[in-house]
């Protein structure tokens, strides 16, 4: 991929399923509380994070390139 990317998880949102950490272990923690946190906000682009956003219930993982802000996830409708 050779991109950089920012992740973000929205805390209001993530329900503690951990399925982020199922496509991604590296990618991500869950604090005490089950809640989901980026292990690295900003992290090279990976098939595995992206995985993690796309399989998320309730899509609280943001991913955007870093630089320029652009949306990676969730696609723009």
């Amino acid at each position: 991929m050779g991109d950089r990317w920012h992740v973000e998880v929205d805390r209001s949102l993530c329900i503690g399923s951990a399925q982020c950490l199922h496509h991604a272990p590296a990618g991500f923690r869950l604090d005490p509380g089950r809640q989901s946190h980026p292990a690295a906000p900003d992290t090279d682009a990976s098939e595995q994070v992206l995985a993690a956003a796309e399989n998320c219930p309730v899509e609280a993982i943001l991913i955007t390139l870093l630089g320029t802000g652009e949306t990676v996830f969730p696609p723009e409708e």
